[in-house]
């Protein structure tokens, strides 16, 4: 599970996280709202360990010992995912499960970019001649292969054609079945009312809102988003 108590971070005058509250249960996945400069990637990079806050406490459990999940444990899906031009996508998946001592086959590096949508014609094609789409989807098997506890998305479906996207969905919506805890930060409403369970909206570092998805319809959804945005 993640938790988030009273975090507050500021850099210089400007107060991106404002005493934030925020609870992500195991077999859960959290769709976080907001525009840009909400702070929902100042959250991320928190939960990631690559910033700290000024005040409050974040916390990465594992539900069933209470134990602190290790990094080796979190898998990341970044907005724009940085792979290494010159290797192919299944090098590129391939080096970064090494990386995470992570050994696999090659029926089964091939079995993940399949199962996030990367038809097998450009499997051993390099990733300079890839779309930003394709890139997010080796990106996704990245993640995948690490077989995580926890997942923390920035943006995942960025570059994704609406077929892909919703293969995205299916893929976390499994993940959660089998118990992990999944955090998603996005601007695309529906995609979040569609695979999310529950959502929060985020307004200048403040959770303002939040909701069960199979309580409110899609219009629903971006009807209250854009009335708390225009307050």
């Amino acid at each position: 599970m993640i938790k988030l108590d009273k975090v507050t971070k500021t850099y210089g005058n400007h107060k991106a996280l404002d005493n934030l509250c925020l609870e992500v249960l195991s077999g859960e996945i959290y769709g976080l709202l907001g525009a840009n400069g909400a702070g929902k990637s100042t959250t991320l990079n928190m939960l990631l360990g690559f910033t700290s806050p000024d005040s409050g406490s974040i916390k990465i459990l594992d539900s069933k010992t209470n134990k602190i999940i290790e990094k080796s444990q979190i898998g990341y899906i970044a907005e724009n995912v940085n792979l290494y031009p010159y290797l192919t996508g299944i090098e590129n998946l391939d080096y970064f499960c090494r990386i995470a001592d992570i050994i696999l086959d090659f029926n089964t590096l091939t079995d993940f970019l399949v199962q996030c949508g990367l038809e097998k014609e450009f499997h051993s094609k390099k990733v300079s001649d890839y779309s930003k789409g394709m890139r997010q989807k080796v990106g996704i098997s990245i993640a995948l292969a690490k077989n995580a506890k926890v997942y923390l998305l920035d943006e995942p479906a960025s570059g994704l054609d609406p077929v892909a996207s919703n293969e995205l969905s299916q893929i976390l919506k499994k993940l959660s079945s089998k118990g992990a805890t999944i955090l998603m930060a996005s601007h695309d409403i529906f995609r979040v009312r569609e695979t999310c369970d529950k959502i929060g909206i985020l307004r200048k570092g403040c959770l303002i809102k939040e909701m069960k998805s199979n309580e409110v319809t899609s219009k629903e959804l971006e009807n209250t988003y854009l009335t708390y945005m225009q307050a």
